[in-house]
């Protein structure tokens, strides 16, 4: 692993501590601010805003040392591969036990550290005091408070960073894992020493099973590595198998006695708003209803506001009625070769359809459904939705933590394919991504049906939605039943519920509005070429004529549907558009089943190579071959099902 030279200041520290909201006060540079577990999945450097020559690099959250998950595995690379000015632990003030717990281990890797406790706000509200004084004389480092939200205490940590110091050691173990830490890490320090990390440190997690430093090990000790593994077979043979669980045993008793005697806590007559909320969401009884209402008004948001008054503004009026009349008229007296006039303003003009379809219809629905995602990501409810929806996910194979990938899903399915690197099993992350592949729709495909079924009703609505979710019951039930494995408990952390920060919500907003701009409207012109260049060769209405028994047969939709599902193979949200468009000659039956097929129907091309990438393009392949003609037998159950109801 190539080493990089001592600029780099590592944020080490769990989820949902405001680590990459620091990152950013920091440096300036934007990250994915969320308020959920699992947004940073990769490795994020920029440079220092305080000082040219460093640089830092903002880790993925780790729920605990030694690794498990790919994101504790990804910091885990980090801390072995950087060459570290320092490391910055960044912990939650409302949590110090949790937080001493992870500091425990990292003193041992024997590295300067500076500790700031973030979000020290809610643990004030909360009645919780931290002596920091105390505790840094404790661990000899320096201990801050921060509200990175706020930009509170920022200067303070800024200014310390050059103090940062190596930690004072926390743990004592018993005398026989004390025998076992001194003899691997003597075993470490002679095999295979690291420039940098104390050989007691990577002892601990060695021993702990870490698989990361077990790789790292086999690297750098190479033909001597064997007898770093017979030490950690014999240690963990007196032990009978239970000497990780010891070492993470005394770390939690290490960290509990710490922080008792550095924490103040205030009397406090009842629990703060904040806190009724967080429990009522995940409430047994009160959890369904309040996600209902959450549901219900980001259907009023986006399917309502965003696709009836914002696409009527701008389609109708803008459009309509403004642009497109002018342009025509201007193409057809400057433009004197038919065939690039039709190009740019006939059916499926340039202008007429693609840049029309792209910006008057799917822009404000796509702007209003990422204001609603960036709200709830930042409220601190979609973490949530992992309680509430475990129960429901182990009838599937999975826990509740696959709700996150889902979740995002609904804003890009392609990546949220690359965060099921968050699940803990190639098991899950297969499943959850077939079931993304299959029936989550994104935030483009999505406004369309909630613009397209919210105009017909809301029950038409709701005929969709339970498609979708037993169609996802049912996949899962059957993949979890035929892909060996077992599901691993759902273990997770919550955040506190608070009121969106306007400024997260609108970065976030911009970032995946320019994403939009940037990515889908060059696919959506490209995706209309493609439409005339096969109706202009007469391809387009041969494939009409081909698929009509299928289309109009067995779907019940009109010959020119056909049209959409081509379209789909590019975008499955530019093929629900047309469908979109032609909502004037659809009923309701054939507006719900076209929806439902076009959901279920093929992942756009990016997701495609995404699934690729995680999967391999067996696997990938495979999926795809199973998707598409399970799409058609969906639909064409549900037209025929519907008819007999509503005949």
């Amino acid at each position: 692993m190539t080493q990089t030279s001592a600029s780099a200041i590592l944020l080490v520290g769990h989820p949902n501590v405001g680590k990459s909201v620091l990152f950013h006060r920091l440096t300036g540079a934007y990250v994915n601010v969320s308020n959920y577990p699992g947004t940073t999945v990769e490795v994020t450097r920029a440079s220092a805003r305080f000082d040219g020559s460093a640089s830092l690099l903002d880790t993925p959250g780790v729920l605990a040392l030694p690794s498990r998950s790919d994101d504790e595995r990804a910091t885990m690379r980090a801390l072995l591969g950087e060459d570290a000015r320092c490391w910055l632990q960044v912990g939650d003030a409302k949590n110090l036990r949790r937080t001493l717990t992870l500091t425990a281990l990292l003193a041992e890797l024997g590295v300067p550290m500076v500790l700031t406790l973030n979000m020290h706000d809610e643990a004030a509200a909360r009645g919780v005091t931290v002596d920091l004084a105390a505790l840094a004389e404790e661990l000899g480092i320096p201990v801050l408070a921060t509200v990175a939200t706020g930009g509170e205490g920022i200067e303070a940590l800024t200014q310390s960073l050059p103090q940062a110091r190596r930690p004072d050691p926390l743990l004592r173990y018993d005398a026989a894992s004390e025998t076992a830490i001194g003899e691997m890490a003597a075993a470490i320090a002679e095999l295979a020493p690291h420039p940098q990390l104390n050989a007691r440190g990577l002892a601990i997690l060695y021993l702990g099973n870490d698989g990361q430093v077990e790789s790292w090990l086999h690297e750098r000790a190479g033909e001597h590595y064997g007898q770093l593994a017979d030490i950690r077979k014999n240690a963990q043979a007196r032990w009978h198998g239970k000497l990780p669980a010891e070492l993470a045993r005394e770390r939690t008793q290490a960290a509990d006695a710490l922080a008792a005697s550095v924490i103040r806590r205030s009397a406090q007559s009842s629990p703060l708003l904040s806190q009724r909320i967080g429990q009522y969401v995940v409430h047994p009884l009160w959890g369904i209803p309040c996600l209902l209402a959450v549901l219900f008004a980001v259907y009023e948001f986006v399917g309502v506001f965003g696709a009836t008054t914002l696409v009527g503004l701008l389609e109708e009026d803008l459009f309509e009625g403004l642009l497109n009349p002018a342009f025509t008229q201007f193409v057809e007296t400057t433009v004197d070769q038919p065939w690039l006039a039709e190009l740019l303003v006939g059916q499926y003009g340039l202008w007429t359809m693609g840049m029309t379809y792209a910006l008057a219809l799917i822009l404000p629905i796509v702007t209003t459904f990422f204001i609603a995602f960036g709200v709830l990501e930042d409220s601190g409810y979609l973490p949530r939705l992992t309680v509430i929806a475990n129960r429901l996910f182990a009838a599937i194979g999975l826990n509740g933590r696959a709700v996150l990938p889902m979740v995002l899903g609904l804003g890009c399915v392609t990546m949220a394919t690359l965060t099921t690197r968050i699940l803990h099993s190639p098991r899950e992350r297969l499943i959850t991504t077939f079931l993304l592949a299959l029936a989550i729709p994104c935030s483009a495909q999505l406004g369309v049906v909630l613009g397209m079924l919210g105009g017909v009703s809301f029950q038409a609505l709701l005929v969709w939605a339970l498609a979708m979710v037993g169609v996802l019951l049912l996949a899962g039930f059957l993949a979890a039943r035929l892909i060996p494995g077992r599901r691993i408990p759902l273990v997770t952390e919550l955040p506190p519920m608070r009121l969106p920060i306007l400024g997260n919500v609108l970065k976030k907003t911009g970032g995946r509005l320019k994403w939009y701009l940037i990515e889908v409207i060059p696919l959506f012109l490209l995706g209309t070429l493609i439409m005339y260049s096969l109706d202009k060769f007469g391809i387009l209405p041969a494939i009409i004529r081909l698929g009509e028994p299928l289309v109009s047969g067995w779907l019940g939709l009109p010959p020119a549907a056909s049209a959409a599902f081509v379209m789909g193979f590019l975008r499955r949200d530019f093929g629900a558009t047309g469908l979109f468009a032609m909502a004037g000659s659809l009923d309701p039956i054939q507006a719900v089943v076209g929806m439902i097929t076009i959901t279920l129907f093929i992942p756009c091309f990016a997701s495609l190579m995404m699934m690729v990438k995680e999967q391999g393009l067996k696997t990938a392949l495979g999926m795809v071959a199973t998707i598409v003609p399970f799409a058609f037998f969906v639909g064409g159950l549900f037209n025929l099902a519907l008819r007999a109801l509503w005949s």
